[in-house]
């Protein structure tokens, strides 16, 4: 099986994720973001009306993929255990894939066009919904706010992937990660 060549629409986010979360959203012009890609800056509007539009479909996509992936998991595994092994496995692979993305996220939220903010905030939220949801199953005992409460917590341990590691391998920080998320859900 091939795998097909990016699209130059993707080949731009990748690339706008990578020279943002090194400079920030602000610190990267147009102009240097289709350099990057081998196009001119006004090229880069073929594909994308401005540079905010870059963001809110990087940070979009990205909230529609775990969301996705995390329902199918969700839907593949063999009860609720297993579900959360699954969400936490599967954020964990997310997480150590796409660190420039994370810091981007983190970093550069308030330059999102308001309806792209809010899109991001409701597919997160259904994402923290799903975990809640599988550990409030697995542990009948949580009230709703504290199965919330310890999905957003574990979420945030995985998404400091970007800032942790760096002496270890990812084989070594993805099996630690995992470890140390699963044991917090269970506290």
């Amino acid at each position: 099986m091939t795998v097909a060549e990016p699209t130059r629409r993707e080949q731009i986010l990748t690339t706008a994720a990578e020279l943002f979360a090194a400079r920030g959203f602000h610190g990267v012009s147009v102009a240097e973001l289709g350099a990057a890609c081998g196009i001119s800056g006004p090229a880069l509007y073929k594909h994308f009306p401005n540079k905010q539009a870059v963001l809110a479909e990087m940070l979009v996509s990205i909230s529609e993929e775990l969301l996705a992936v995390g329902r199918a998991r969700v839907a593949a595994a063999d009860g609720p255990a297993a579900a959360v092994r699954a969400l936490v496995d599967w954020h964990v692979e997310f997480a150590l894939g796409h660190r420039p993305l994370i810091i981007v996220q983190d970093r550069d939220w308030e330059s999102l066009p308001d309806e792209a903010s809010a899109q991001v905030r409701a597919l997160q939220r259904k994402y923290v919904d799903l975990l809640a949801g599988q550990l409030r199953m697995l542990r009948p005992e949580l009230a709703k706010p504290t199965a919330h409460a310890a999905a957003q917590a574990a979420f945030g341990l995985l998404n400091s992937t970007p800032r942790a590691g760096h002496a270890i391998s990812d084989a070594e920080l993805r099996t630690l990660l995992a470890s140390m998320a699963v044991a917090a859900l269970r506290a």
